[in-house]
């Protein structure tokens, strides 16, 4: 083996070396853990009562589609953090995973304000 191209010891042949060294899938539930986890390093903080946010992926040919679903402090600034949120998705998804993604949506499912936090309960109380 006098050419280093040829060396199958450091996963190059010339030509086919990605079919020689196999192929790695990871689970779309995976890729979901790394856009969750993405999102709350995004976030200024999860909300007090709030829950962490939550992402289901779609993989198809090394493409990700990404849904982050979240919680929100109120008053704040929702279009600055959504924007964090889909930024820091896409880049960690990008990085860690090795996946192109084409596109995060992010839901806010909650808004969280101090005043319905302490607010006293309503209704009927026994």
């Amino acid at each position: 083996m006098d050419d280093p191209e040829d060396d199958p010891v450091r996963g190059r042949a010339r030509g086919d070396g990605v079919r020689r060294r196999g192929a790695t899938t990871i689970a779309d539930r995976v890729v979901a853990k790394v856009a969750a986890q993405a999102a709350r390093e995004a976030l200024d903080a999860v909300p007090e009562g709030g829950s962490k946010p939550h992402a289901s992926v779609v993989v198809h040919r090394e493409v990700a589609r990404v849904s982050v679903s979240l919680d929100l402090d109120y008053p704040s600034d929702i279009g600055r953090q959504c924007g964090a949120v889909r930024s820091r998705v896409r880049t960690r998804v990008e990085h860690l995973v090795g996946l192109e993604v084409h596109e995060v949506t992010v839901h806010v499912e909650h808004l969280h304000s101090a005043h319905t936090r302490h607010a006293t309960p309503r209704g009927r109380l026994a």
